[in-house]
């Protein structure tokens, strides 16, 4: 049996074995409580200081900023988002949110539940490139709108949001400004002071570290309703007893991403170029967006003729993991989102497949993957229906 390869790290990392030695310690020999007292809860305390210093320095925060431990970037999407019906719309009056169509689903479901209670979304449709501009924000803001949530980098095309330009359009119009991150962490550089957002949601199993647990930075000075009541934790902002071996793992994974950016850009976007310039010399395969502007690990292919899921079965038979988009919607068969709004025909935005690499992929693994692939595409041709008749 060939080793098994694992191209779908934008659905989810392995651990790192830095990190898992790192949190081994804190399940049970040191697995006091941190808000108790006594010895076993306060010996915790050095340490989940030392990881949270990890995370302001891996996104560059302020030490009067917040960054509050959540379960994950959904938890911190709906956090800010739902926040914003108690604390803009009740409050304030302001009524409107701006976002982007081809947000994450924990974004874009939970703009939905807030149109089902009275609030507005106006949803951005991407341009040509498979992003938007700095101007559409700018024309959508009116003085009801209490926040702009745009998405750090795409996850399933990889292509990377110009959050600075939007982040200086906000702050010029006093506008609460969010970006879900969890794609831009640990392949490139991510800075929330130069970006100017004023929230950034994140999860530790997209760089390396555990599943389970995410973040939320939030800027000094801006009020956020607790989406999670009953204790004192996280100074009252997040209740619920602090996971320390996964806050610790979390914080080693960003420092170890951040280490490893220089690779990221260099080695992973060159296996990622080998990969791509290989099946660009198939007939009619077609790749999303400029690798310039992408993030360096991320590639969707389109090939004509071949259904997404029809070639991750073949894949998958050869022991290849890959994905056709999102995993949080993995089981519904609907045409790539990403591939509509960029005005691919219905038959091609059924055809996509993503290749999401990590530091942990080798050159063997991607002529492994080549080899597979170009099987796959002339057997899957051969058997078509459609392709080759018009």
């Amino acid at each position: 049996m060939q080793d098994r390869i694992y191209l779908d790290n934008n659905a989810t990392t392995k651990v790192d074995p830095l990190v898992e030695n790192m949190m081994e310690p804190y399940f049970c020999k040191h697995y006091g409580n941190p808000n108790s007292l006594h010895k076993f809860g306060t010996e915790t305390h050095p340490i989940i200081t030392q990881a949270l210093d990890k995370l302001y320095e891996g996104i560059h925060a302020n030490n009067e900023d917040d960054i509050i431990i959540t379960s994950c970037a959904t938890e911190s999407n709906n956090w800010v988002l739902k926040s914003m019906y108690f604390d803009a719309y009740l409050k304030h009056g302001k009524d409107h949110i701006i976002t982007t169509e081809v947000e994450h689903p924990a974004v874009h479901a939970t703009c939905e539940f807030l149109e089902s209670v009275g609030m507005r979304v106006t949803y951005l449709p991407i341009n040509e490139h498979g992003t938007i501009a700095a101007s559409q924000v700018a024309e959508a803001i009116t003085d009801k709108t209490a926040l702009v949530s745009v998405m750090w980098a795409n996850n399933e095309t990889g292509l990377i949001f110009p959050i600075e330009e939007i982040g200086q359009v906000c702050k010029q119009r006093g506008v609460l400004f969010h970006s879900d991150g969890v794609q831009a962490i640990g392949k490139i550089p991510v800075d929330v002071q130069k970006a100017q957002v004023d929230f950034l949601s994140f999860s530790a199993h997209k760089f390396h570290g555990p599943k389970g647990v995410g973040g939320l930075y939030i800027r000094s000075g801006v009020d956020l309703t607790p989406l999670l009541h009953g204790g004192e934790h996280m100074r009252g902002r997040r209740s619920g007893t602090l996971n320390v071996p996964y806050i610790i793992g979390m914080g080693e994974a960003m420092k170890l991403a951040q280490q490893n950016l220089d690779y990221e850009r260099e080695v992973v976007g060159g296996l990622r170029d080998k990969l791509e310039d290989a099946l660009l010399e198939i007939k009619d395969v077609s790749v999303i967006g400029d690798r310039i502007k992408r993030v360096p690990n991320t590639t969707l292919v389109s090939v004509r003729g071949i259904e997404g899921e029809a070639m991750l079965w073949d894949l998958n038979r050869a022991n290849i993991a890959a994905s056709t988009g999102s995993a949080c919607a993995s089981e519904d068969l609907k045409a790539n989102p990403v591939m509509v709004a960029i005005g691919a025909d219905v038959e091609l935005a059924h055809t996509a497949v993503r290749f999401s690499l990590s530091r942990f992929n080798t050159i063997q693994e991607i002529d492994r993957t080549i080899e597979v692939f170009k099987k796959a595409v002339k057997r899957l041709r051969n058997i078509s229906s459609s392709y080759g008749l018009n």
